[in-house]
């Protein structure tokens, strides 16, 4: 049972990195793909995928040596290629494991990211929210304008929200964007280049070699077609309101944002630019507070938000109408009022007619014919219900006769005659004139035979002029698709635009251009695709073509799928694609042994490692991963806890229902033998315990039998073991004889061990007492008079010595503590005085005796020194005709120098006897 419990354990983690591997959704292609892709780089990069190191080592080693012929010059060679294929084979191995790991964990890890995600998500459009909150707080702000701006920001936290419609790729935070000014839709910043470079040439493309250059054409926002000069085309990565050029990336930003205030003017212009910090799309409306009265002035001013400071009182408007009679009855409104609605009986211009009619339209016109008669009295006028007079006779005055050509004045009542002469008027060929004679009426038509062109000026042909000429030659001019060729007979070279369809297919992959035959690239598909959840209640809109690369976004709402174990329902978990997690709810099963519910996690679907499968035959052939089967185990063991005691009654323990009988606690057993010193040292064991004993702690006839000695604790001092084995009460008096040291350390005594240990400090000092002198000596030197003793000697020497006076001539007898204290000194008398007195005269002498021996001496050498002078001088004189007269320093200063050292030496003497 525990061996197939732990296979479902080990069947758990893999069947969990299984899954990870495969598919999660029924539209993740793409995960499908990246899967396979890693399987096969993993294995085609390592040769022989999981073969192990020493296989694929001797798989190598034997390739090698199948290649290389005997004696092969380099060994070495193929030897350390055989060690790189490894080290590379093991460096793979380990990357492939690394990612399989790295993979596991985030599919375990899934179930706590998407729950930080979405807490992340409520906080941010709480955030967003509470942004815009205030424009809509006060005075009927419109909620319909901010959803614009709502989206774009939404878009630009979300991570590949936002799409570059030309390339149909996510647009990241570190990637140089622009934004269409019209529909604010934002694109890649080559992506846009390429465009308007594009769109510029195929425009600027028919044009002849004189037009190009003479104008500025625009090219149209992928999006909304809103049209742009070629000056604008962006060559720079601005921030979305401008201020700085190529802003950096900032975590606490909104992408592609600088931070600073937007300061944009709003539209319609009112004065005042948006005091939000930059940001994507438009505007939202002024959040500015204004006082501004009604549409019709009557009621009071208010304050009010900017962007809505137009208001009704919802009053009538009372204004006089364009009918001048009535006055408008609408509430308070903007702009003009409307026409006046009544109706009111009104003639016409003429007026012959009177008819109900609308008040807002007084002048009408009826059917009939004016009639009045002309001044010239012989016509009426014919003009149908007119104002004003009706003039002069068209048919007075001079007239002219049907060519043109001639004047007559005649009467009203007569008409123009013709004048003979030829029409000579342009026919409608243009080319030829009318050859017959003045005539009412029109030309008749052109019957020359003339030499003519065709339209595309290839044939000639000679037929009346009235008469087109077209040939039946088809024109092989491309047409301004540059796909398709004109193929109209006789085309003149302004080719039509091309009217087939284009029926490309799209960037979305999933659409074909519904345009008319273009050149250049389509436009971005303008449909939007919902990708939904698994259940279908969340949705999230992408454009068409991003659904293959976009997540299903995370469903709020709970599975509600069947359990597909005994359990009545599921564990309450969010709606996801693929197979539902495993049931983790408790088994709850009645167990039929003991009665109890089964604890264990629902193990109606676990998943057990399939046992006897195919063994690889060789190190070649790859090994197959293990199968896994789903399979209904067994509950497991009641684990439910039972208070047992053990067999020794130490302690109560609960023990799993399935292994409850007596048990031992191991723990020693503790019971006090029959010493009463002694404790059982056996593993907790059964004890028979009788009715006539009262004292549970006590052994029983299964406890151990104390053998030891006796162990308890010596009087102090008694280093003598009890002679008795281990027994209860006290041990007997200690008899035996120590050998103990007097206090002066040299006699041994004999004391009973129990004389010792029961006697105090007194009676061991006796005990220890050998009754003799102490042989210590006193700091004095004389040895101490007392008895034996504990501890130092007595300092009260009485014995004899001897003391001097300071110059040793006097000498007496006194004791010795007396002088070791300072209490008597001897003093010189007179006699010693006189002694020393004298000895000093004598001193004295002697020093001045040899004093003045040193200056004779000194004396003689200096008289030498100068005899031997005497000579130099003479000759140094012959030389010199100028004598030099000395001063007194330079003739007597050998003299003083020995004068000096005898006057110093006598003054140290004096200075050394007088201290003495």
């Amino acid at each position: 049972m525990e061996a197939s419990w732990r296979q479902v354990a080990s069947g758990r983690g893999r069947a969990r990195g299984r899954a990870t591997a495969a598919p999660s959704s029924g539209n993740g292609a793409h995960l499908r793909s990246a899967g396979g892709g890693r399987e096969k780089g993993s294995v085609g990069a390592a040769g022989l995928g999981p073969i192990p190191g020493g296989a694929a080592t001797s798989a190598a080693a034997g390739s090698s040596a199948r290649r290389s012929p005997a004696g092969s010059e380099a060994p070495q060679t193929s030897v350390a290629s055989e060690l790189m294929s490894q080290k590379k084979f093991e460096e793979i191995k380990k990357a492939n494991q690394a990612a399989a790991k790295k993979l596991v964990e985030e599919h375990l890890n899934s179930s706590s990211e998407e729950e930080g995600d979405e807490d992340f998500e409520g906080k941010r459009g709480k955030i967003v929210a509470n942004t815009f909150i205030t424009y809509t707080t006060q005075t009927d702000g419109d909620v319909r304008e901010l959803e614009r701006t709502k989206q774009y920001v939404n878009e630009a936290f979300q991570a590949g929200a936002m799409t570059c419609l030309i390339c149909i790729a996510s647009v990241k935070r570190n990637q140089a964007v622009w934004s269409c000014s019209g529909c604010f839709c934002i694109f890649h910043m080559p992506c846009i280049q390429k465009w308007a470079k594009d769109s510029q040439f195929l425009v600027s493309s028919p044009l002849t070699d004189d037009d190009f250059g003479k104008r500025d054409y625009p090219w149209p926002c992928p999006k909304c077609r809103f049209e742009y000069k070629r000056s604008d085309t962006p060559s720079r990565y601005y921030c979305y309101c401008g201020k700085v050029e190529d802003p950096p990336l900032d975590p606490w930003l909104v992408p592609h944002s600088c931070g600073q205030v937007c300061e944009r003017d709003f539209k319609p212009p009112c004065g005042h630019k948006c005091l939000l910090l930059c940001h994507p799309g438009p505007c939202p409306p002024c959040p500015k507070m204004v006082t501004t009265t009604c549409y019709c002035k009557k009621a009071k001013p208010i304050p009010r938000r900017c962007s809505a400071k137009e208001w009704s009182c919802h009053l009538p408007c009372g204004r006089k109408l364009l009918c001048g009679q009535h006055k408008c009855e609408n509430p308070c409104h903007a702009g003009g009022c409307p026409p006046c609605p009544r109706v009111s009986r009104q003639k016409c211009v003429c007026g012959k007619q009177v008819a109900e009619r609308s008040c807002a339209s007084p002048l009408w016109h009826c059917d009939q014919v004016c009639g009045k008669i002309l001044p010239c009295g012989n016509h009426t006028c014919e003009q149908v219900c007119h104002v004003g007079a009706c003039g002069e006779c068209p048919r007075s005055g001079k007239r002219f006769c049907p060519c043109q050509k001639s004047k007559f004045s005649l009467p009203c009542t007569e008409d123009v005659p013709t004048c003979g002469d030829s029409c000579d008027k342009v026919l409608e060929c243009g080319i030829h004139r009318c050859s017959q004679r003045c005539h009412r009426g029109p030309c008749e038509t052109c019957r020359q035979e003339v030499e003519k062109h065709c339209r595309c000026g290839k044939h000639t042909k000679r037929m009346p002029c009235h008469k087109p000429y077209l040939c039946e030659t088809k024109c092989v001019k491309m047409r301004d698709c540059q796909k398709h060729q004109c193929r109209r007979k006789c085309c003149p070279g302004n080719c039509p635009p091309c009217d087939q369809n284009c029926g490309r297919t799209l960037g979305c992959r999933n659409h074909k251009c519904p345009s008319v035959c273009h050149r250049g690239s389509c436009y971005p598909c303008p449909e939007t695709v919902d990708v939904k959840c698994n259940c279908g209640n969340t949705k999230v809109t992408v454009p068409c073509g991003r659904e293959r690369t976009t997540r299903p976004p995370k469903c709020k709402e709970q599975c509600s799928r069947p359990p597909t174990c005994h359990h009545t329902s599921q564990e309450k978990h969010r709606c996801h694609f693929g197979s539902c997690p495993p049931c983790h709810q408790p088994c709850r099963k009645v167990l039929e042994k003991c009665g109890h519910l089964c604890p264990a996690p629902c193990h109606d679907q676990a998943l057990i490692k399939q046992t006897g499968r195919h063994q690889p035959s060789g190190p070649w052939e790859q090994p197959s991963e293990p199968a896994f089967i789903q399979t209904a185990l067994p509950c497991p063991p009641c684990q439910v806890p039972i208070p047992m005691e053990c067999l020794g009654k130490h302690e109560v323990s609960p023990l799993p229902c399935h292994t409850v009988g007596p048990y031992s606690c191991r723990r020693v057993c503790g019971r006090t033998l029959d010493c009463q010193n002694h404790t059982c040292m056996k593993e907790c064991h059964k004890v028979t315990e009788f009715d006539s004993c009262t004292d549970k702690n006590k052994a029983g006839p299964e406890c151990l039998q104390c053998e030891e000695g006796c162990s308890k604790s010596r009087p102090p001092g008694c280093p003598h073991p009890c002679v008795l084995p281990c027994h209860p009460g006290e041990c007997p008096p200690c008899v035996h004889m120590l050998r103990v040291k007097c206090h002066c350390k040299i006699t041994s005594l004999y004391v009973e061990c129990r004389k010792i240990t029961t006697a105090d400090v007194n009676e061991k000092n006796l005990l220890s007492c050998c009754k003799n002198q102490c042989p210590k000596e006193l700091p004095c030197g004389h040895r101490c008079k007392e008895m034996c003793h504990p501890g130092e000697c007595p300092f009260n020497c009485n014995q004899k010595v001897k003391l001097r006076c300071p110059c040793k001539r006097i000498k007496k007898e006194l004791q010795c503590n007396k002088v070791r204290e300072n209490q008597i000194s001897i003093d010189c008398d007179i006699t010693c005085k006189e002694m020393k007195r004298k000895a000093s005269e004598i001193k004295e002498a002697e020093a001045k005796a040899a004093l003045e021996e040193e200056k004779r001496r000194q004396q003689a050498e200096l008289e030498a020194f100068e005899n031997r002078l005497k000579g130099r001088r003479k000759k140094n004189r012959k030389r010199d005709e100028v004598a030099v007269e000395l001063t007194l320093w330079q003739k007597y200063k050998y003299y003083l120098f020995p004068v000096c050292a005898v006057v110093v030496l006598v003054f140290a003497w004096y200075i050394a006897n007088g201290v003495d």
